[in-house]
This record gives C-alpha cells, sequence and structure tokens, in this order.
C-alpha cells in the first residue's frame, strides 16, 4: 500500500527568497533545449535596466508554467474582472515625463 506522503515534495522558501523581486518587464528567448525569462526592473531617469533574475526552463516546463499561468490568470480575471492590456508598449521607456530634443 503506497503511502501518500511519499509523492509530495517540501519545498522549502528562505526569508530572503520569501521578500520576492519587483519586475516590470521580461524578456524571453530560446534554444531548441532550453527557454530563457529574464526579468528585469526598469526605472524612470535611469538608462540602463538590470536582469534582476534569470530563469532557465526546458521546454516542458516552458509548456507548464504557460498552462499554469493561463490558469491562474483566468481564475483572477473571475474574481476581479478583466484585465486589460494597452496598445502601446508595456514599459514607457520616459515614464510619461517630458521627452527630450535636441
Amino acid at each position: 500500500m503506497e503511502n501518500k506522503n511519499d509523492n509530495q515534495l517540501n519545498i522549502e522558501l528562505s526569508e530572503e527568497m520569501a521578500e520576492g523581486i519587483y519586475s516590470n518587464l521580461a524578456i524571453i528567448t530560446h534554444s531548441n533545449s532550453e527557454f530563457v525569462v529574464d526579468f528585469i526592473r526598469v526605472m524612470p531617469g535611469i538608462p540602463k535596466a538590470k536582469v534582476k533574475s534569470r530563469i532557465i526552463l526546458t521546454p516542458e516546463h516552458a509548456k507548464r508554467l504557460l498552462i499554469a499561468l493561463s490558469d491562474n490568470v483566468n481564475k483572477y480575471e473571475e474574481q476581479n474582472g478583466h484585465i486589460s492590456i494597452n496598445e502601446a508598449p508595456p514599459i514607457p521607456m520616459n515614464f510619461g515625463g517630458p521627452t527630450g530634443q535636441a
């Protein structure tokens, strides 16, 4: 008889990791063997942005992430309403401020 606890995975989340990292831009690239997701934080007035986290996934895990994320977005919208996406670029590089002229 199989013990139900045999299939459980004990996941540890450190206090530092639990704080999370804010990202407002993600860049996704892929090769024939992996997907790379770079999470970036773009800040106003700073012309350079750093990658804050890089996640490397197998194609199968990338597909599983896509399905899980889609499922969670659908559940969110059921509870909170439709998420609108603007047609404008996701990150305005001037953050709504004045643009420079030469």
